[in-house]
């Protein structure tokens, strides 16, 4: 009796979903609220990006934010992953976008979309994917015809995937934002209409809105588009920036309200008190404003994918892979103690009667023994076919997107002399006949070395790394990675280089060795097989190697480096079997290091020298 029960309960459940999923609504805009179906809403938003979760866990994560009480999911759309070669356009397997939307209406939530198509997002380059720099005399952000060809391009095939499934079609997106934060760049009115006919080009034909910090409102809005605003919760202070920008009315909405902070290598981890969080929240609710809580759940920023600040008060800053953020729903999609606090704050303000769903139970994290690595090859084994020219390519010349690039030169040098790289872009790793001689670091502002050369002939070889491509500020326009400007040895220009490019888009095809003989210093690809009898979430821990990439079954699970403050990369239990996994590492500064473990709980606040 109790099977047919529980039996009947789910199939209520999922009738009910599929009903609200097939009904029509309608959203517009009031004096100052929302309105859903003609009547008040309040929109109370979490940000997830589906690039940074994996595809068998988006169902999971949204599970948890209506636990949380969130009637809807913000989340970016990132041009970079959907085009990521001019006119190729990728929406499949982590980067089916609509199926993710789809899966958020199954799931009882609202989506607001935001395709922008810069997203700044500690994303690479802002979202924008790296070819555009091979675009000759493109500008971002701007109303140059190269650019507004390629965007439009873009638009019209996110807009053939998503535009269907609007509020007004019958979908979930409740609305589209334009642009992304413009007035913190530029105020330029034409080019924000530019931007607002090319989405309803594609087919956002619903509401359309724009977002900025509040004291850059008055340079990104747009006469007739709802204006957000960013960073504030005083409820005061944000219906009077949206009134003054808006005709005096409403609705009032916080696009982007900061729950805490990311992190970016050598600096410490970001964290807020969740309690007085909590408190403004339960303020800003209280006074009918809607908000989007970036992040409700960050994730992991994998594979290359990580951004950069930068501007003249600051020096280069690239973000780590971890997006913790510390968010309500951490890096693995557990609740912490600001889930609890903020879904007993997002309470207060829901009709006296609502019962939110039961907190799922903290999924399962294990430890894994000595992983060892049985076969390896150094960087040189590794390296391609050259490509050669008179002076330094970038990695947009050589056509890569990522990764790594060695440049190799003969030269010929006297005693003790100074190698400057002109332009380095971003980390430097400096060998001189197969031996190691130092690193250079843009962070810190390095960009000289003194080498040790004899007069014969040597071979100068430096592996760039690509860190990260600047995604907020004026220095957008200043995005090529590699070797930019060229290299000097005592003042005299050093000419005629092979470059290798090393993207690693399939490091499991490498051939590796057992007996591969590796030095200390130089660069190295290892790959080992660990075993499993049950599977669970992990953290790999990295704080005895040096710096480079991890793969695990063929995911690229984001950098690390022991500079901190992350020293574990998190490999999520969608991607462990049971039986036999395989990992691979790339390591630049360690190459003899030989064991790693996996721990149940993460290390993201312990910085090293």
């Amino acid at each position: 009796m109790k099977n047919k029960i529980l039996v009947l309960f789910f199939l209520c459940m999922l009738i009910s979903k599929h009903n609200w999923a097939q009904q029509k609504h309608s959203f517009a805009l009031g004096d100052s609220v929302f309105l859903l179906n003609g009547k008040p809403f309040l929109m109370i938003s979490g940000e997830m990006h589906y690039p940074r979760v994996p595809r068998e866990a988006w169902r999971q994560r949204m599970k948890m934010a209506k636990a949380m009480g969130l009637n809807t999911i913000g989340t970016y759309v990132f041009w970079n992953l959907h085009e990521p070669q001019k006119g190729v356009y990728d929406f499949k397997g982590n980067n089916d976008i609509a199926a993710f939307v789809k899966i958020a209406q199954e799931e009882g939530l609202w989506v607001v979309l935001r395709p922008s198509p810069y997203v700044c997002a500690e994303w690479e380059f802002g979202g924008y994917p790296y070819w555009l720099q091979n675009e000759k005399g493109l500008i971002v952000r701007s109303k140059e015809p190269s650019y507004t060809k390629a965007y439009r391009n873009y638009l019209m095939a996110v807009g053939k995937q998503l535009a269907p499934l609007q509020i007004n079609r019958g979908g979930n997106i409740l609305m589209v934002q334009i642009e992304n934060e413009y007035g913190s760049y530029g105020n330029d009115k034409e080019y924000l209409a530019l931007n607002k006919q090319l989405f309803i080009e594609a087919g956002f034909d619903g509401l359309l809105y724009t977002c900025d910090p509040a004291r850059d409102v008055a340079n990104g809005s747009l006469q007739g588009l709802m204006p957000a605003v960013n960073g504030i919760d005083k409820p005061a202070q944000v219906k009077k920036i949206v009134r003054d920008n808006y005709n005096g009315k409403g609705p009032f909405y916080i696009a982007e309200w900061y729950p805490a902070w990311f992190d970016w290598w050598g600096t410490k981890h970001h964290t807020v008190n969740a309690k007085q969080y909590a408190d403004r929240l339960d303020t800003v609710l209280a006074a009918g404003i809607s908000i989007n809580l970036y992040m409700f759940h960050g994730g992991t920023t994998r594979g290359f994918m990580n951004g950069a600040n930068f501007n003249d008060k600051n020096p280069y800053e690239p973000q780590i892979s971890s997006y913790d953020y510390d968010a309500p729903l951490d890096e693995a999609g557990n609740a912490t103690e600001k889930f609890m606090l903020f879904r007993k704050a997002i309470q207060h303000s829901l009709p006296a009667n609502t019962v939110l769903p039961e907190v799922p139970a903290k999924k399962k994290a294990i430890s894994i023994n000595t992983i060892q690595f049985t076969e390896a090859g150094s960087v040189f084994s590794v390296l391609p076919k050259a490509i050669s020219n008179k002076i330094p390519l970038t990695f947009e010349e050589l056509k890569q997107p990522y990764g790594y690039v060695l440049y190799r030169s003969t030269i010929n040098a006297h005693e003790k002399t100074v190698l400057k790289i002109k332009g380095l872009r971003d980390y430097a790793v400096v060998m001189l006949n197969g031996k190691f001689v130092g690193t250079l670091d843009r962070r810190l502002y390095q960009d000289s070395l003194l080498i040790d050369a004899s007069s014969k002939t040597q071979t100068l070889d430096i592996l760039v790394e690509n860190m990260g491509r600047i995604n907020f500020g004026p220095y957008l326009l200043k995005n090529t990675k590699g070797i930019v400007e060229g290299v000097e040895l005592n003042g005299k220009t050093v000419e005629n280089w092979q470059m290798f490019g090393l993207p690693f888009d399939a490091p499991g095809k490498i051939k590796l060795t057992a007996t591969a003989k590796l030095a200390d210093g130089i660069p190295a690809i290892k790959k080992g097989i660990f075993n499993l009898k049950e599977t669970g979430d992990t953290y790999l821990d990295l704080s005895t190697w040096g710096k480079g990439v991890i793969w695990v079954n063929g995911y690229n699970l984001g950098k690390y480096w022991n500079v901190g403050p992350q020293q574990t990369v998190y490999v999520p239990k969608e991607w462990l079997k049971t039986g036999k996994n395989e990992i691979i590492i790339f390591e630049l500064l360690k190459p003899l290091e030989n064991k790693l473990n996996g721990l149940s709980q993460p290390i993201l606040d312990k910085l090293q020298q």
